[in-house]
């Protein structure tokens, strides 16, 4: 039976972006992978399926340099990449195998295919439920099953996920390859940079040899326990039950301390770890995650649009005016102008008016006039003021 192994891999992660192509010990990640998974016996041939996107140029190239094929399609329906890559090779067991798993093991890889040719199931895998360590996941099914879900599935996760269909339709019959000990909560897949650290430490250990199985690996764990403790507080599977916008806070929070500028916006001000915290699209008070997801926004409303919510077509069309004739130049713009009169004569105990880009720099510039006008160096403040609150 011809059994085709495919390596889903892209660029555009959300919580570790270019990660396949990270190197280790001067090797790209996804070459390591692509190296230990060639040595797998029962596999006859292996395609690397990406996306169209254009970012993922640098990982096609290197691949095909290697000489292994590429299939390139959608960014987002998955399963049917999945079964466009398959096709032109007509195999009748296919090996679904992704792109964060450089420590996949082709012993294993071998282990499931023997049982899976022994067997009648249409689907096995050694993670319904896991007893081996993340990372190690691989999954087998006929050709026939992905056609079928192909064609049949419907759920943007069916679609993203490539197998849930398979498993969770009663339409197919399923199997598991089990350890006879649970390993499962270890981690050795590359999600996030602390994966990373991790499975380098595992490479440098054994380096030079690229071809050392998931016992030695295992082995390690107990003998070594330092060089895997960079990501122990990192859960199986967590990115399956995250969002996008919890995947990019995440990411966030790695370049920007404590995530974003405003702590009125801040994930955890709200529901940690479940805030959808950023947003697509706006309209009037209804708000769209990055998932598409549709929201009442019944909190602070961006701080200001309250009255007339967001995306109001006037201010949009004035805006849009403004950009299209030149918003910034060595001139004075004259609104500045008009605002600043109508400011004053809204406001007539004000005499003057200052702008300011934020309420810190609203805050400063009142400090300084403060200073000016009285001469003292202390100005006392009371509430809140944003940025320069201590």
């Amino acid at each position: 039976m011809k059994t085709l192994a495919i390596v889903q891999a892209r660029m555009g992660s959300t919580r570790f972006p270019k990660k396949v192509m990270r190197p280790i010990l001067g090797v790209p990640m996804i070459e390591l992978l692509l190296l230990r998974l060639s040595q797998a016996k029962l596999v006859d041939q292996i395609v690397l399926a990406t996306s169209e996107d254009p970012p993922n140029q640098p990982l096609v190239a290197h691949v095909k340099q290697l000489g292994y094929p590429v299939y390139q399609g959608s960014e987002n329906d998955v399963l049917d990449r999945y079964y466009q890559a398959a096709r032109p090779y007509h195999p009748e067991i296919v090996v679904r195998i992704t792109g964060d798993c450089p420590l996949i093991d082709p012993e294993i890889v071998d282990a499931l295919l023997a049982e899976f040719q022994l067997s009648s199931v249409d689907y096995l895998s050694n993670c319904l439920p896991p007893t081996f360590p993340d990372g190690l996941d691989t999954e087998v099914f006929t050709f026939t099953a992905l056609e079928q879900a192909s064609q049949e599935a419907t759920q943007p996760h069916e679609r993203e996920h490539v197998t849930p269909y398979i498993r969770e339709s009663g339409k197919f019959s399923l199997g598991n390859y089990s350890h006879s000990e649970d390993y499962s909560t270890k981690r050795w897949t590359v999600d996030e940079p602390e994966d990373f650290e991790v499975v380098t430490n595992v490479f440098q250990h054994f380096h030079p040899r690229k071809d050392f199985g998931w016992l030695e690996v295992l082995n390690l764990c107990h003998t070594r326990p330092e060089l895997f403790a960079a990501n122990q507080l990192l859960t199986r599977n967590e990115g399956a039950i995250m969002g996008t916008g919890q995947k990019l806070w995440k990411r966030a929070k790695r370049v920007i301390p404590g995530g974003n500028m405003l702590l009125s916006k801040r994930a955890e001000m709200f529901l940690p770890e479940q805030w959808p915290a950023y947003f697509s699209k706006a309209k009037g008070c209804r708000v769209w995650d990055l998932d598409g997801q549709e929201y009442i926004d019944m909190s602070i409303m961006g701080i200001g649009t309250n009255i007339l919510g967001y995306g109001n077509p006037e201010v949009d069309q004035a805006v849009s005016q403004t950009i299209q004739a030149g918003n910034m130049s060595t001139f004075n713009c004259p609104e500045e102008v008009y605002l600043a009169e109508r400011l004053v004569e809204l406001h007539p105990w004000a005499d003057m008016v200052r702008f300011a880009r934020s309420g810190g720099e609203a805050n400063a510039i009142a400090i300084r006039i403060a200073r000016a006008a009285s001469g003292r160096d202390k100005v006392a403040i009371c509430g809140y003021h944003g940025w320069l609150t201590n």
